[in-house]
């Protein structure tokens, strides 16, 4: 497929989209939507059981967030709607609040579904892209995996037609076992039955609808055999069409107790939509616009969220499956969703039959793959703190619960960012044999030479208020380390702005190093760091013949200053 221009940044997208359409793209994009709808429709009644509501919720998601994602998002490809991670999220969530209450645990889900794009749209039209990286995908991971145990765990009783099992995933675990005797024979069969031909299937090719099969061949014997008379548990009343658009009847408190996973909700679900979408404007030599698609994706949830659907996110699956069927723009998207109106419309209640042993066999294919081994066994290969990271989130979910897990994992993912920006290198550099005016580490390559009388540092990550006092007291040691020393050049080249506290440092650094009679000079200081170097007084302190834009004229000016001959030792 040729480039195109996508991802500028309009205010709508399917404007620009629209006018580059070709008409040769139409048969392969009505192929793409009925792909797509085969596959949405089964895993959307998969991921409302995950989120914990009936499984029309999942349904009404599917339409309205195509069409909002088709109007707003910057990618001609990506396919949205119910997903697992999302999914067990928001359930996960509910299950703490819900109290067992079904009628409360749809006006939660709805109302997360709502904050998260909320929360989405401000972050997008903010222009904060850069927050979609915050989550590591070892994290990320590690979260998606524990989750996945959890979820797993909790469909097996449902599987077997067994007793209700309550507590943590251990216990949960061991109450599975102890009970396995009680399992209804009929439910069993089938559950085993549905999830080997999904597994099956899907190992022998993955251009069959298997969930959609799965669950018609369901409906068919459920009717035939009169399953819900033999004590197989199905899926209940199911309405027919989209429900009038709402609001959730929930307290102000109720806002506030949801506002904080709601922003957890809504990094989970960008990981998600961001991978798929980067993934296929790399394939499809296009650019996508992250804060583009945070707006198109809190749309996407909005809506969903006002037709009394679930929370919503790109879909790899879905969008890698459009693809394979040749679909090249959201038309693809448009024709799921008015083909999922269709079947809301028409065969919604003949759902009512479905027995949940399927639904429960469509779950764990759905979440089995989510369980990554070779990203761990990645994760320790290339960095073991990597590893770290995954299995704290992971575990943090199975012993302390998964909304506690998503607070752990964002906790981890801030401890990462702080350690790591911590760990700043102070090192000494040198000049390069054989080059004008170039500098390098003297750690490393020996051979460089050092300037008697002088002490040139530099800084291998930013300076800012974590690290602060680290770099002062490797300054401070570099220097009493290596008697006749006059001078200090400190280079900032990597430091684009400045704070308070490294300002405060800065300044006690100058008046340590002037006790010990060595003179301070900062070299490559960036912009903004300059500004804020003024603001705080600094510049007025070392004076202008301190700050040097290379480090060739620092140390020029040094010796000058200190009147140092130019010899430099080998």
């Amino acid at each position: 497929m040729e480039e195109r221009t996508v991802g500028r940044r309009p205010s709508l997208p399917i404007r620009e989209w629209g006018r580059q359409y070709r008409r040769e793209w139409l048969g392969r994009d009505l192929l793409g939507g009925a792909v797509v709808t085969a596959l949405a429709i089964p895993q959307a009644l998969g991921y409302a059981v995950i989120a914990g509501v009936p499984v029309q919720v999942g349904l009404y998601a599917i339409p309205v967030a195509l069409i909002a994602y088709a109007v707003f998002g910057s990618s001609p490809h990506v396919s949205v709607g119910p997903v697992s991670t999302v999914s067990v999220v928001s359930g996960s969530i509910v299950a703490v609040h819900a109290g067992g209450d079904p009628e409360r645990a749809v006006e939660l889900t709805v109302a997360l579904a709502l904050l998260s794009g909320a929360i989405l749209i401000v972050a997008g039209l903010l222009q904060t892209g850069w927050v979609a990286e915050f989550l590591s995908k070892p994290i990320v991971s590690g979260f998606v995996f524990g989750l996945s145990i959890v979820i797993i765990v909790g469909e097996v009783p449902r599987l077997l037609g067994l007793p209700p099992v309550d507590g943590r995933v251990f216990m949960r675990m061991f109450g599975i076992l102890t009970s396995v005797s009680a399992l209804d024979a009929d439910t069993a069969l089938l559950g085993v039955v549905c999830l080997a031909v999904l597994f099956l299937g899907s190992a022998l090719t993955r251009m069959v609808p298997w969930g959609l099969l799965v669950v018609v061949a369901a409906l068919v014997l459920s009717n035939t055999l009169g399953l819900a008379e033999r004590g197989v548990a199905v899926v209940g009343a199911v309405p027919r069409g989209l429900p009038a658009p709402s609001l959730p009847a929930l307290a102000l408190s109720d806002l506030g107790i949801l506002f904080i996973p709601a922003i957890g909700l809504a990094l989970v679900g960008l990981a998600e939509s961001l991978s798929a979408a980067r993934l296929f404007a790399t394939q499809g030599g296009y650019r996508i616009d992250t804060d583009q698609e945070f707006v198109a994706t809190g749309v996407a949830n909005v809506a969903s969220g006002i037709f009394g659907g679930l929370g919503v996110a790109g879909s790899l699956s879905k969008t890698a499956a459009a693809v394979r069927a040749g679909g090249d723009s959201q038309v693809v998207s448009i024709t799921a969703a008015a083909l999922t109106l269709g079947v809301l419309a028409v065969f919604a209640p003949s759902l009512s039959e479905l027995p949940r042993a399927v639904l429960s066999a469509i779950v764990i294919h759905a979440v089995w793959g989510l369980m990554d081994v070779r990203a761990l066994r990645r994760y320790a290969r290339i960095r073991r703190n990597d590893l770290v990271a995954a299995t704290g989130a992971l575990l943090g979910v199975l012993l302390f619960g998964t909304l506690n897990g998503l607070l752990i994992a964002i906790g981890l993912s801030l401890l990462g960012l702080v350690y790591r920006a911590s760990r700043v290198q102070v090192e000494e550099i040198g000049r390069i044999k054989g080059e004008k005016a170039a500098w390098g580490s003297i750690s490393r390559h020996p051979q460089r030479r050092s300037i008697d009388g002088l002490k040139i540092l530099r800084l291998d990550s930013p300076l800012f208020w974590v690290n602060a006092a680290a770099v002062e007291q490797q300054v401070i040691t570099a220097v009493d380390a290596a008697p006749g020393i006059r001078a200090v050049i400190l280079d900032l080249e990597v430091t684009d702005q400045l704070d308070t506290t490294s300002t405060d440092m800065l300044h006690n650094l100058i008046g340590r190093l002037r006790q010990r009679g060595i003179d301070l000079y900062l070299v490559r200081v960036m912009f903004r760091a300059r500004v804020v170097l003024k603001r705080s007084g600094i510049r007025d302190v070392l004076g202008d013949q301190h700050m040097w834009r290379t480090i060739s004229q620092a140390v020029k000016r040094a010796r000058k200053d200190h009147g140092l001959s130019d010899h430099a030792r080998e």
